[in-house]
C-alpha cells in the first residue's frame, strides 16, 4: 500500500448491503408518482431532447419498448416475494434482461461522448479513452470465445465496467461517472485509490463522505426505474462501532434534496433521468 495519504476509490462497489436504521421502504417512499411526473416535466422543460441526434432518438424510441423489464414491480417479482435480491435464481433472467436493456440505453444516449457501459466480473473499473500506449503498458491476455486476446488497455471509448452484471451495480458506476468532472474522466478510475473493506474508523468516515452523492444519485436512478434501493457502507469487516454512523440518513437527505432541487443534479444525470422518465411515462 502506498505511504501517501490514501484517497478512497469511488468506483469499487460491493453488492453486500449493511443494515441501517433506514429501511429499503423508507427510500422507496421518497419518490411519489406525482414527484416523478414533476421531475419529468422539469427535465423536459430543459429541452434536453434537442441535444440528441435523429438516430439516437430513433434508437431510444425502440428501446423504450423494453421499459417493463426494468421494474421490480412485475407479477413475477411480487409472486416470488423476493423483490430486490439479485442473488435469487427465480428472477435472474429478468435481472439479466433489465441490465442488458440499461446497457443499451446508456450507450445509445451517450454515444457522442465516446463512453460505454460494460458488464464486468468481480471488480468494477473505469477506463478513460486511450489510443496511444505508454512505456509502462503491460499486455493482458484473456480468452474470448476460442481465441486468446492480448490488449494494452487501449480503447477508442471510455469504459464504465460494473461488477457482477447486476442492474444496481451498473447504476452505481453510472452515478460516479455522472458526478466526476471532465478532468477526472480522463483518469483511470477517475484518479482515486481504493481502501478495501476492513478500513480504519477514519478511513470509513472518509469513504462515507465521498459516497453520499453517488449513492443518492444511484438511489434516484433506481426509484425512477421503480426499483428498490438500500445504502452500502461497504464495511462488513469493520472492527469498530458503526452504530453511530449517519451515512444512511445523509444519503436519504441528499436524495430528498435532488428531488426538491433538480437543478443541482449533474448534467449527464439530468439527461439519463429525463430519458428514463420519458420511457416510464411513454413520452419517447
Amino acid at each position: 500500500m502506498s505511504d501517501k495519504k490514501q484517497q478512497h476509490h469511488p468506483t469499487h462497489y460491493l453488492l453486500e448491503r449493511t443494515s441501517t436504521l433506514l429501511s429499503t421502504s423508507s427510500f422507496s417512499d421518497l419518490l411519489s408518482p406525482r414527484d416523478a411526473k414533476r421531475l419529468w416535466c422539469y427535465f423536459d422543460s430543459l429541452l434536453l431532447e434537442d441535444n440528441l441526434s435523429p438516430d439516437t432518438k430513433c434508437r431510444l424510441a425502440q428501446l423504450s419498448k423494453g421499459w417493463i423489464v426494468t421494474s421490480q414491480d412485475s407479477v413475477e417479482y411480487k409472486s416470488a416475494g423476493l423483490i430486490g435480491s439479485p442473488y435469487d435464481d427465480i428472477y435472474s433472467e429478468q435481472e439479466y434482461q433489465a441490465t442488458e436493456w440499461l446497457i443499451q440505453v446508456f450507450n445509445a444516449l451517450f454515444i457522442t461522448q465516446r463512453v460505454e457501459l460494460v458488464r464486468g466480473g468481480h471488480e468494477p473499473e473505469y477506463f478513460p479513452i486511450r489510443t496511444t500506449p505508454t512505456s509502462t503498458d503491460t499486455s493482458d491476455t484473456h480468452t474470448s470465445g476460442t481465441h486468446n486476446v492480448t490488449t494494452k488497455h487501449l480503447n477508442e471509448k471510455a469504459q464504465i465496467v460494473f461488477a457482477h452484471g447486476f442492474f444496481s451495480s451498473a447504476l452505481h458506476e453510472i452515478s460516479h461517472w455522472c458526478i466526476a468532472g471532465e478532468a477526472r474522466r480522463q483518469l483511470p478510475d477517475f484518479g482515486y485509490w481504493y481502501a478495501p473493506d476492513g478500513r480504519t474508523e477514519a478511513q470509513q468516515l472518509a469513504f462515507e463522505r465521498v459516497e453520499i452523492k453517488p449513492q443518492a444519485l444511484e438511489c434516484l436512478f433506481n426509484l425512477v426505474c421503480m426499483r428498490q434501493f438500500s445504502v452500502s457502507q461497504d464495511n462488513l469487516n469493520a472492527n469498530f462501532d458503526t452504530s453511530t454512523s449517519t451515512f444512511a440518513q445523509d444519503v436519504y437527505e441528499q436524495v430528498k434534496d435532488y428531488i426538491n432541487n433538480p437543478a443541482t443534479l449533474p448534467r449527464d444525470a439530468k439527461m439519463l433521468l429525463w430519458t428514463l422518465l420519458s420511457m416510464r411515462f411513454k413520452a419517447i
